[in-house]
């Protein structure tokens, strides 16, 4: 007899339609295939499913059993494919009777005892269902909290692959998730770094204000111990919280990679990741056999921040130019090929030299001018010209951190950063631009309202310090920002001014070389 149920596969982050149809003749010796293009997880489950289904109280049906996963060109993995593998040899061996069926999705691995484990991409695979028409959807306990924004939807969490069968048959019924409002799950993120806890620092502060109001990639260059990475941290607690659709992104993103906690809800903080200088290519990028998402990807919407730049290899660094042009990246391997968002916020740090006090008034440098060159020149100019904001950290006096005043918090600053992000949205409405950072195309500058004069200052600024055009551009934005955090429309020279000061330090450290 013949059964189907459905399911999906994931392909990157986005979910495919997958039927699983079972087939069942007679033969005189046991034989159970697997159809389809299933990788090594998918065909294992014939032994999941054989255990699961006695431990159910369901028999594996003597003689030979076909499951097919169509389309067979599609690549199937993981254990999502169980669930319905195993609802499909019951239906087909005729030991259940569920109408019906084909109009649900369902999806989770079995344990040996028919209890069901969570699974990847399942807020991938709910959405796609959705877009498809499909309302139904059974899937194990530790993903349901994932889903629960999608509306909509009937969600059926179930525990195990005895409870699916009794549900569908309309012996047992498994109570339907309530599904919420996204600002239901808005439950006030809180951080562990605050604004408050940094004295001094002032020029740095406010870089740090602009680069979350814009969107902008920052650089702190500083001595040991200046405050570079406390800065850094206070990042996320200045950006504003998450749209849906944001908070859609980098759930799927996470859940696709398998770094998601069973359990956990959608993810409505944004995410800050801190990968150590010796991480891999593909852990930091993406890659790996079946191309998944790096830490490039999975901070996505949020901050990646690069400790100590110089120790990252070369090689490493040169591959984050693509995805901060472009706010994507796109993996080719043998077995995969997918596309991931990567717009991120990218703040790094670094030493001005390999001892850390180059400049420093308190310390004596112990290294050599060449030394000096050769630590530096790690850093490419293309890479340094995609970092639109650059700041010196310098230490501040144990005296101003111990009795100095009280300074302003990120909650104070959030809201100005949060004013300043409102106009963007409202400027760039209908374009799929977020942020300034983000502005492209050769109308920028009349998007940007900048005013003759400070065009004039900016292409003066441009001639007289040799930038490049990629850096006449992010200028424009970084101004663009500026004014937006004062409420002023046009961008005038101050603005404009400011925003030169933030790319000096490309010439006093780097010299002409970018010139």
């Amino acid at each position: 007899m013949l059964a189907r149920t459905k399911c999906m596969a994931l392909n990157g982050i986005q979910g495919e339609p997958v039927n699983v149809e079972a087939f069942i003749t007679s033969a005189s010796s046991f034989q159970f295939n697997i159809v389809g293009l299933p990788d090594a997880a998918v065909r294992e489950s014939r032994d999941r499913v054989g255990a699961a289904l006695k431990n159910s109280g369901f028999i594996m049906p003597i003689g030979h059993t076909v499951v097919s996963l169509s389309p067979a060109d599609l690549r199937k993995e993981g254990g999502a494919f169980d669930l319905p593998i195993a609802l499909a040899v019951i239906l087909a061996s005729r030991q259940l009777q569920a109408p019906g069926i084909e109009d649900i999705l369902m999806f989770g691995e079995l344990a040996l005892d028919g209890k069901l484990r969570p699974v990847n991409g399942a807020l991938s695979m709910v959405i796609r269902a959705h877009g498809l028409g499909i309302r139904k959807v059974i899937l194990p306990r530790d993903n349901a909290r994932e889903v629960e924004v999608v509306s909509g939807m009937e969600v059926y969490p179930a525990a195990s692959l005895y409870e699916t069968a009794q549900h569908l048959s309309g012996k047992l019924h498994i109570p339907a998730q309530i599904q919420k409002n996204y600002e239901d799950c808005l439950t006030g993120n809180t951080y562990d770094t605050d604004l408050s806890q940094v004295r001094g620092q002032q020029a740095a502060r406010r870089a740090l204000e602009i680069a979350a109001a814009g969107g902008h990639n920052l650089l702190l260059i500083g001595t040991p111990g200046s405050g570079k990475t406390l800065l850094a941290r206070c990042l996320p607690g200045l950006l504003p919280e998450m749209k849906q659709e944001e908070a859609f992104e980098t759930t799927r993103i996470h859940s696709a990679a398998g770094v998601l906690k069973p359990g956990s809800g959608l993810i409505t903080q944004r995410p800050f990741r801190s990968p150590h200088h010796t991480a891999s290519l593909a852990s930091l990028i993406g890659g790996g056999t079946h191309a998944l998402p790096g830490e490039v990807s999975l901070a996505h919407n949020g901050v990646l921040f690069l400790d100590e730049m110089p120790e990252y290899p070369r090689h490493i660094l040169e591959a984050l130019r693509q995805p901060l042009e472009d706010g994507e990246i796109t993996i080719s391997r043998v077995k995969a090929h997918t596309q991931y968002l990567s717009r991120i916020m990218m703040i790094a740090s670094m030493n001005p030299c390999p001892c850390g006090y180059f400049g420093s008034k308190t310390h004596h440098c112990r290294c050599g001018s060449h030394e000096i060159r050769k630590y530096l020149d790690r850093i490419s100019g293309p890479l340094l010209d995609r970092i639109d904001i650059q700041v010196e950290v310098d230490a501040v006096p144990v005296e101003e951190i111990v009795k100095g005043p009280s300074t302003e918090g990120s909650l104070e600053v959030r809201e100005r950063v949060r004013l300043a992000r409102d106009l963007q949205e409202k400027r760039f409405h209908g374009t799929g631009i977020r942020t300034n950072a983000q502005m492209k195309g050769k109308n920028m500058e009349r998007a940007a309202n900048v005013t003759p004069d400070a065009l004039s200052l900016l292409q003066n600024a441009v001639k007289r310090y040799g930038m490049s055009m990629r850096a006449y551009t992010r200028l424009i934005k970084v101004a663009r920002t500026i004014a937006d955090l004062a409420s002023e429309e046009a961008v005038g020279l101050a603005a404009m001014a400011e925003a030169v000061q933030y790319r000096m330090l490309d010439g006093k450290y780097w010299g002409d070389r970018h010139a």
